[in-house]
């Protein structure tokens, strides 16, 4: 059998810092190119924090792909159950995202794009459906911004922890019905699916062929294949629904101190910060060189 298609590899510079900045990239995005990575996913917490020319401009000079700008959502980033104000801060923050990716050639804007992280209400059926209409209203002039710039948005599920709005991959495909499905997707990432899907592969093929960026890591954050994840499954199941995309190592250091505190990373995770990604890669490079299997075919959606 033929091996499958070699992915790219990308990591993301939270793993060392926070916020990301220039002095930041300047410092891991040579350390990223030397290691073998081939893309990186560039967090934008607060305007200004990077500049794209300048950004772009390091990326170029370490032959780096940009595979995604991140969304970033602290407390008062909202689309749903929210005043006026935050929700147009947010819109207007969200384009900025946008305006970014598209300045420095990223894809995708990636993230939870509907709630503040750690912010959770109880809902019944009835208010699950009037949030997510009321989240489709608001997120629609940032698609169609996106649209315009040629950037799809991926919306990321998070775990019940971290939000009540969506945690699966059935609820988020449930909330982009009527959305165009050329620029707003799913960000898949195994650390959340693992807490909230009952199988990797499952949630992947349920995804519908939606799937827009995927971020990796192990299930307690630290790096892919020091874990108990399913990964020949997973890898197989992006296979079957076609998504050739890139993979992008998402963990953090646990002396960061907003995006830790938010994803209570308490302890080191790995020998060291530069080890979780080095260990990381060289277990995903291996994982790509399983022989690739026949494409199964779908069913047609009724």
């Amino acid at each position: 059998m033929k091996p499958a298609p070699r992915r790219a590899i990308g990591a993301n510079p939270w793993i060392w810092h926070s916020p990301v900045d220039e002095k930041a990239l300047a410092e891991v995005l040579p350390r990223l190119a030397a290691w073998g990575f081939d893309c990186v996913e560039i967090p934008l917490e607060q305007s200004g924090d990077w500049q794209p020319a300048t950004t772009a401009e390091l990326l170029g000079d370490q032959g780096l792909i940009p595979a995604a700008v991140l969304a970033v959502m602290p407390s008062g980033r909202d689309l749903v159950r929210a005043e006026p104000s935050a929700v147009r801060a947010t819109q207007d923050y969200l384009r900025q995202c946008v305006d970014a990716a598209a300045r420095i050639g990223a894809p995708v804007v990636a993230g939870p794009v509907y709630a503040a992280v750690g912010r959770t209400w109880r809902m019944d059926d009835a208010e699950r459906r009037g949030a997510y209409e009321q989240w489709r209203e608001n997120i629609a002039p940032v698609v169609a911004h996106a649209a315009g710039a040629g950037v799809r948005i991926a919306v990321e599920p998070l775990n019940r922890y971290e939000t009540s709005l969506f945690n699966t991959v059935d609820q988020t495909v449930a909330a982009l019905d009527g959305l165009p499905a050329r620029t707003i997707g799913i960000a898949l990432d195994t650390y959340h699916q693992n807490i909230e899907e009952r199988s990797l592969p499952d949630a992947v093929r349920r995804a519908t062929g939606r799937i827009f960026h995927v971020q990796v890591c192990a299930n307690d954050r630290g790096a892919p294949g020091d874990d108990h994840l399913d990964w020949p499954g997973f890898l197989d199941a992006l296979d079957d629904e076609g998504h050739q995309g890139p993979l992008c190592i998402e963990s953090f250091t646990a002396h960061n101190v907003t995006i830790a505190v938010a994803a209570s990373v308490w302890r080191p995770l790995a020998p060291s910060q530069d080890a979780l990604a080095t260990r990381g890669l060289a277990f995903l490079r291996e994982a790509g060189r399983r022989p690739a299997r026949p494409v199964l075919s779908r069913p047609p959606v009724a």
